[in-house]
């Protein structure tokens, strides 16, 4: 019988989001800075009002219900996923507020994708929107990236057990260090050195490239955020194809990558251990997956892409940004429906929908459940061909040698269905809206995973319906279910459960 969650449950919760909510608003001082430095007076009072309007929701909240008591599993995992859909709330008041949104559902729609790392936008006259409100749209993909608790844990919240239990609710199991204050610390020390090392590249390219020089070093720092972060915005409605530029399609590339790879891999290598790239089984059935569907959608795009650098650009290049979960474009969005075949598009769908790495910026299944089910059929196999009395174990490498065990392989199958089950259920929806199942397909995979490549359903005329579903799927594909399901599960057990205290 589930256990009623009491009055003092629900005040706990809602005074760590008021936390959470003290601290969105402080980072909004970053584009009201930009916005003075750039004279933009009227955006510095959109972020000025946003950031007092943050700042005093979220003191009255804590102030309203005050609180003593650690988190609880249940408490910290609601926290998680409810100061989502408030940091999308908030986030979307100064968007609304520039003017390049048709309606605040659109503003939230962009809010969602930025948090999410998504990448798919309804924004109008992108290529004049102003500096502060690009630095915003940008600086959203880079927050949530790193994750929103993350931000909590490093300045906000005491080093606790409920500190865990929040850090857990972001889809990141994986303590890097042993204390989880420290763990988000290095998070945001190596997000923070790549930031400084990934802006000079891109902006010196962008500068020989014939960018001027304040304008190639702001685009530089932008499209990092959203290449390490594997979003997908960036500052010019063509997106990267904007820039027709070799060198910067290369150095995005990297940087997409190097967004994918788990951060507790990256601290291992920091610390020289070189061999972890080649050893985890995490890289290798990234990598692998990544050479497999390159290469069949090279064969499959001879026919539009018959040059090999063509191909290399347009192709490979999606594939890595769709397999990455990052969103980048060298093509227009129609271009997908218009001259990919069917199987090219099958590609890009699968390679959306398998995503990147477990605590990484990615999103999707991810390549360590993937190996995970393979080690599993592995296993099964070498049961089925050994003595009945046999005892097989199986091992995986992933940082440390792992023993498969049933729970990492049910976790990981439950998992699994839930995007599968997601996937479908948004293709169904844009399928009863009318449109085409493959783009309505490429299209839900592309929001539950946190891609941002579009095959051009989405934009501000699409049905409201449909924004709000692809909302859905950005919130509950960006938090990995878990904590999505306990916050439905404390509402239900509040309605129907036994009344006592809940622990």
């Amino acid at each position: 019988m589930l256990l009623r969650p009491t009055n003092e449950d629900f005040k706990i919760i809602v005074h760590y989001i008021g936390r959470l909510i003290v601290g969105l608003g402080i980072i909004l001082v970053v584009p009201l800075i930009t916005a003075l430095v750039f004279n933009e007076w009227d955006r510095a009072l959109d972020f000025s009002i946003s950031m007092l309007l943050a700042i005093f929701f979220g003191l009255l909240l804590q102030k309203i219900f005050p609180a003593t008591r650690d988190l609880n599993w249940s408490q910290g995992l609601a926290v998680t996923s409810i100061s989502w859909l408030v940091a999308m709330l908030l986030g979307a008041v100064p968007l609304m507020l520039s003017g390049h949104y048709a309606s605040y559902l659109d503003a939230c729609f962009d809010a969602m994708s930025g948090f999410a790392t998504t990448g798919l936008t309804l924004i109008q006259n992108l290529d004049h929107v102003a500096h502060s409100v690009n630095m915003w749209r940008h600086l959203m993909m880079f927050l949530g990236g790193q994750g929103i608790v993350v931000i909590a844990l490093t300045f906000l919240v005491k080093g606790t057990a409920g500190a865990y239990r929040m850090y857990v609710g972001e889809a990141r199991e994986e303590r890097i260090l042993p204390n989880v204050i420290q763990t988000a610390r290095f998070i945001w020390l190596i997000s923070l050195v790549y930031l400084v090392i990934g802006t000079v590249i891109l902006g010196l390219i962008g500068f020989f490239e014939g960018l001027p020089l304040v304008r190639s070093f702001l685009h530089g720092s932008w499209v990092f955020m959203a290449a390490f972060d594997t979003g997908g915005f960036a500052p010019q409605s063509q997106n990267i194809l904007y820039y027709h530029s070799l060198p910067y399609e290369l150095a995005t590339m990297v940087f997409m990558i190097l967004g994918t790879l788990n951060f507790g891999l990256q601290y291992v290598v920091w610390h020289g251990n070189f061999r972890e790239l080649f050893k985890n089984i995490e890289t290798r059935t990234l990598f692998s997956s990544i050479t497999i569907i390159s290469l069949m959608t090279t064969l499959c795009l001879l026919s539009t892409y018959p040059y090999l650098m063509a191909n290399f650009r347009k192709g490979f290049y999606h594939i890595v940004s769709a397999h990455s979960g990052t969103g980048f474009m060298t093509i227009y969005a129609p271009q997908f429906a218009s001259e990919w075949n069917l199987p090219a598009l099958l590609m890009t769908i699968i390679a959306m929908g398998l995503g990147g790495s477990a605590c990484s910026t990615a999103g999707g299944i991810k390549a360590l459940r993937i190996g995970i089910f393979f080690k599993a059929l592995l296993q099964d196999i070498k049961i089925i061909m050994s003595p009945g009395s046999a005892i097989v174990v199986q091992k995986f490498h992933h940082i440390k040698d792992i023993i498969l065990e049933d729970r990492l392989v049910r976790s990981a199958l439950i998992i699994f269905i839930s995007y599968l089950a997601t996937y479908l259920a948004g293709a169904l929806v844009g399928v009863a809206y009318g449109y085409p199942l493959a783009e309505a397909s490429f299209e839900s995979v592309s929001a539950a995973a946190n891609v941002g490549l579009s095959a051009g359903l989405t934009s501000p005329t699409m049905p409201a319906g449909l924004k709000i579903t692809y909302i859905i799927e950005m919130w509950v594909g960006r938090l990995e279910f878990m904590s999505i399901f306990i916050l439905f599960g404390l509402v239900f057990a509040r309605l129907t459960g036994a009344r006592g205290k809940s622990h």
